[in-house]
C-alpha cells in the first residue's frame, strides 16, 4: 500500500470558546501552515456568526474546508473524509504543513485514524428493526457478527451500537476496497482553559454574538427558503434561534436555554476527547493563558523535532 508522506501536521482540538483558532493561526504562521478546519457546520455557506467562524482571525493565512457547500445541503461525514484527503494532499505538494483545527471530535478521529466505516450506506429498514430491541440485545447481536469492525466500534449510546450493527451486518456482504492511507503522525495539542474560564468565554461570546447579527443570520437562512427542520438539524445557536424566531421562546429564556446548551456541548466535547485519549491518541494538553499556550505549543513543536 502507498503512502502519502508530510510534513508533520499539527492538529489543534479543545472545546468551544477555548481558543483554536488564534493558537492555529498564529503556529500556521510561525511553520509555513496551512489551516484545515475540521468542524461539522463551518463547511456550510451562510452560517458564519452561530458557527464562530471568525475569519478575520486568519489574516493571510490559507484556510480550507470552510464555506464549501451551501446551508441546508446534506453533506456527510464521509464527503468530508474524501474533501480533507483532497485538501491535505494538496497542501502537502506545495510542501506546506497542514495544520488542523477543529471542535467536532467525530470529525477529527475519523479524519486522523482514516475510518473507511463512514462510507457504508445508512440501512433504514434495518434501523426499524433494531429499535424494537433492548440495549443488552443490541450488545449481544453485534457481538454475534464476523465483522473487522469489531476492533474499532464505538457502543457507548444506543444510537452509536446501531450503527456498528448496521456497518458490522453491511461489511459481510459488501467488503471495502482499501485505499492508501495518509501518513498523518500529528503533534496533537489540545486547549482546556479552566472551567470558570471557559464558562465566561461562552456565556460572553454567547451575548456578543447575539447582539451582532446572530439571530438575523438564522432569518436570512429561513428567508432564503432553507426549511426550519434543517436549521434545528444543526442544533445549538440554529435550532434554538428558530424556535426564537416562531415563538417558542423569549428572547431572556432563548439566552438562558442556549447558553446552558452551548456549556453541556463543550462538557460532551471534552467527553469525546478524553475517549480519543483513552483509544491511544497523545494529547498534549495547555490550560494557561493564550500566550503561555503560544509558548509552550512552541516548545512541542521544537521537542518533536521541528
Amino acid at each position: 500500500m502507498s503512502e502519502l508522506r508530510t510534513l508533520q501536521p499539527l492538529v489543534i482540538l479543545g472545546p468551544t470558546a477555548s481558543g483554536k483558532t488564534r493558537l492555529a493561526v498564529q503556529l500556521a504562521k510561525e511553520w509555513k501552515g496551512e489551516i484545515v478546519s475540521v468542524d461539522s457546520r463551518q463547511v456550510y455557506r451562510g452560517m458564519t456568526i452561530g458557527t464562530g467562524k471568525d475569519l478575520a482571525e486568519y489574516e493571510d493565512i490559507p484556510y480550507h474546508l470552510i464555506d464549501i457547500v451551501d446551508a441546508g445541503t446534506a453533506y456527510n461525514l464521509a464527503e468530508f473524509q474524501r474533501d480533507f484527503r483532497e485538501k491535505f494532499i494538496e497542501i502537502n505538494n506545495r510542501q506546506k504543513r497542514p495544520v488542523l483545527c477543529g471542535g467536532t471530535g467525530l470529525y477529527l478521529e475519523a479524519v486522523l485514524k482514516n475510518h473507511q466505516y463512514t462510507m457504508v450506506p445508512n440501512d433504514f429498514n434495518l434501523r426499524i428493526e433494531l429499535e424494537s430491541l433492548t440495549d443488552e440485545a443490541l450488545q449481544k447481536r453485534f457481538l454475534t457478527l464476523n465483522s473487522t469492525y469489531h476492533s474499532v466500534a464505538d457502543l457507548s449510546t444506543r444510537k452509536r451500537t446501531i450503527r456498528a450493527i448496521e456497518i458490522a451486518e453491511y461489511l459481510q456482504q459488501n467488503p471495502l476496497q482499501s485505499r492508501p492511507e495518509l501518513e498523518l503522525n500529528p503533534l496533537v495539542i489540545g486547549l482546556n482553559p479552566p472551567v470558570e474560564v471557559r464558562r465566561n468565554r461562552i456565556t460572553n461570546r454567547l451575548k456578543e454574538r447575539l447582539e451582532t447579527g446572530m439571530i438575523e443570520e438564522v432569518q436570512g437562512l429561513l428567508n432564503r427558503g432553507i426549511p426550519k427542520d434543517r436549521l434545528i438539524y444543526y442544533g445549538l445557536e440554529y435550532k434554538f434561534i428558530t424556535e426564537y424566531l416562531e415563538g417558542k421562546w423569549t428572547h431572556e429564556l432563548l439566552f438562558e436555554r442556549l447558553n446552558v446548551a452551548i456549556h453541556q456541548y463543550a462538557k460532551r466535547q471534552m467527553t469525546f476527547f478524553r475517549k480519543m485519549e483513552r483509544d491511544g491518541l497523545v494529547i498534549h494538553w495547555l490550560e494557561g493563558s493564550a500566550e503561555e499556550n503560544l509558548v509552550h505549543a512552541r516548545k512541542l513543536i521544537k521537542e518533536n523535532g521541528e
